[in-house]
């Protein structure tokens, strides 16, 4: 039986006469739907997104993935059956092939060996070779775009596939994958066949061991690497070593094409023989490599207040974004029923995002929607990232990112890898998901470290929080706060984009974070030992604090209501679960109340919070909390288990 997940409010009943009964997955430039014919075959059907179908330039794009699919033979792709219109937007009919890619196969179950890794070899080269006799160029040979199809690997995925002009296309622009892009895409050099090859090495070197021969940790490092640097070949050994090593070369003259990769693989020369002329190879036993366990996270240590916080959640951001942490058990009660939203909103969708740690309940009504998340791994002593393909699509995996925060649009992403570049500075890579670009801005250079807050709500800025390394007389390792940094986004262009550090010489903020301020013209920080709240312009300078208002639930929680003119804190003196309301102008309090709510995350919108809640349901849950401190609505369910931590973006539908 196919797996899918359900259609979402929004989401037509049928495309072209064909039912849809689910959702296959969503990429920049549209949803993958399964679909039923008349006949009672599966298919599947592309549909461009909205936002799109107004732009010529991607709805020829679009388009041409099915134009160059049609130039392929058959039995290496999902063949190309139908296009057309509806509503004014594109879709693409092609045949359902089912199977996981062999990314997922690779992450669920291993490193592939002997036989098998032969034949997933073989299969894909024997793809290629029928690919480039059609005049193509895939361009984005990856693990994800090869399906472990039951007869066989499929390639697939054509969306920025070219087809040759007489020499060789050209391109001013990476476009591709950087793990496994070749030398001249980075470049932005001619590209021909040879480019695909060296993808097909790089993706087989993965199948063998689990990791790509250049490493996934940030673009500019990997790249630096294709660029510069002999690949690791990990576990491959033989004949299928030697073509990934020959196809592997930074010279594209020099790589082997499919159809000599293809000979090496079903024959063994002799020394000095003809290749095509010799007996053939027996492949060599399965043997399992041991898994490649991830890089550690490192992660700032909470000190002072945080540390209390830090027991029950974990949230960063301000205006744009903010993110918790469930706890690892939660206390074995029985679980309250879903409740409906405040507003009256459709009844909310649920979904189960990667990772087994969480239920989702969401309606595209909703006035936050939750972008990125990261579950803990207690073996590896770190956390895995997942980040949204859009602000209401599926959520991919980015095991390299030390944090990752997706644009309130929903274009951008924003990455801050766990390691320095090679010349020793923190960075930001940020990527245009549309257009495919990257671009790495580097902030500020070692022992300091640029922490990602927050971006803001017209995605043209995104806050950090600067840190610097200190050892104490101990000898242990802290991060104090040492001042905050704008990153200015052009979106026009992002190698335009700029980043101004500002340094802070303030030592009564040094143990916390800064967030956005009321309308983000601010910054904000906690202030001494839990006195209250210091504001700062974006030149550093104190402009006034708000003494004797309580505390925020924890350091980096999204205090500020979406217009900015209340925020929220643990009421002074006060109990757990109450709330104190002020007003942001005056810091005059307005309202005070008290709920169930374990930790309060942020404003859901102007009259409602949303709160980890622990103590009366057998799950830990993420839940909508009204002035009256009653629990309307859940969002999020959280298994017993490890720690998992969530991070809400505003929906630009609802709140622009």
């Amino acid at each position: 039986m196919p797996s899918f997940t359900p259609l979402v409010p929004g989401d037509p009943p049928e495309l072209g006469g064909l039912e849809l009964l689910g959702r296959l997955g969503e990429g920049g430039q549209g949803v993958v739907y399964l679909a039923s014919t008349p006949a009672g075959a599966h298919v599947a059907v592309k549909w461009l997104r909205a936002d799109q179908a107004d732009d010529e330039r991607r709805v020829q794009r679009f388009l041409r993935e099915a134009q160059v699919a049609k130039e392929v033979a058959p039995f290496c792709t999902a063949v190309v059956l139908d296009t057309g219109v509806a509503h004014d937007r594109p879709y693409i009919v092609s045949q359902y092939v089912e199977g996981p890619s062999l990314e997922q196969v690779v992450r669920d179950e291993g490193p592939l060996t002997g036989a098998a890794l032969d034949r997933l070899a073989i299969g894909t080269a024997a793809a290629l070779v029928a690919i480039h006799e059609g005049d193509v160029v895939h361009r984005d040979f990856k693990p994800g775009n090869v399906i472990m199809a039951g007869d066989g690997p499929r390639v697939i995925d054509f969306g920025i596939a070219r087809t040759l002009d007489p020499v060789q296309m050209t391109s001013s622009t990476q476009i591709g994958t950087p793990a496994y892009m070749s030398p001249e895409q980075v470049l932005g050099r001619p590209v021909g066949p040879a480019a695909d090859m060296f993808s097909w090495a790089a993706t087989i070197v993965f199948a063998s061991c689990g990791r790509a021969p250049f490493g996934h940790d940030g673009h500019h490092a990997v790249t630096d690497r294709v660029l510069n640097e002999p690949p690791d070949l990990g576990t491959l050994d033989g004949p299928l070593r030697e073509v990934a090593e020959r196809c592997l070369a930074k010279d594209p003259a020099e790589r082997l094409t499919a159809q000599q990769v293809i000979m090496r693989l079903l024959r063994r020369p002799q020394a000095g023989a003809d290749p095509l002329r010799e007996e053939t190879w027996e492949p060599p036993e399965e043997d399992a490599p041991e898994p490649v366990r991830p890089a550690e996270r490192t992660r700032r240590p909470v000190t002072g207040m945080v540390a209390a916080a830090v027991a029950l959640v974990l949230v960063s951001g301000a205006a744009g974004v903010a993110v918790g942490r469930a706890m690892d058990e939660p206390s074995p009660v029985a679980a309250r029923p879903a409740t409906l939203a405040p507003s009256g909103t459709p009844e909310p969708v649920r979904t189960e995002p990667p990772g087994g740690r969480m239920t989702l309940y969401e309606s595209p009504s909703d006035p936050i929607r939750l972008t990125a998340y990261e579950v803990q791994d207690k073996k590896a002593d770190t956390y895995v990232d997942y980040a949204r393909l859009s602000l209401d699509g599926t959520f991919e995996k980015y095991p390299g990112n030390a944090k990752t925060l997706v644009s309130p649009d929903g274009r951008y992403l924003a990455e801050r890898p766990k390691l320095y570049t090679d010349d020793d500075y923190s960075s930001v890579l940020l990527t245009n998901r549309e257009a495919g670009t990257s671009f790495r801005v580097r902030t500020v250079r070692k022992p300091r470290s640029g922490s990602l807050q927050a971006w803001s709500r017209d995605g043209t800025r995104i806050l950090l929080t600067i840190t610097e390394k200190v050892t104490t007389g101990k000898g242990e390792e802290e991060w104090p706060t040492v001042g905050f940094a704008v990153l200015t986004v052009d979106q026009n262009d992002l190698a335009r984009s700029s980043v101004s550090v500002i340094d802070v010489p303030d030592e009564a903020i040094r143990e916390h974070d800064f967030v956005w301020g009321p309308g983000e013209r601010s910054v904000v920080s906690l202030y001494g030992d839990d006195e209250g709240l210091r504001f700062f312009d974006f030149s550093g300078r104190r402009v006034r604090d708000v003494p004797d208002v309580g505390t925020p639930p924890f350091d980096e929680a999204q205090i500020f209501s979406p217009s900015g003119s209340t925020f929220v804190t643990d009421c002074p003196s006060g109990h757990d679960g109450d709330h104190c309301l002020w007003e942001s102008a005056t810091g005059k309090q307005v309202r005070a109340f008290s709920s169930d709510c374990d930790t309060v995350l942020g404003w859901y919108d102007e009259t409602h919070l949303y709160c980890w809640e622990r103590d009366n349901a057998s799950t830990t849950e993420l839940r909508v909390v009204d002035f009256a401190g009653k629990l309307v609505r859940k969002l999020i369910e959280v298994r017993p288990g490890p720690s998992v931590i969530v991070h809400y973006t505003l929906n630009p539908a609802t709140t622009s």
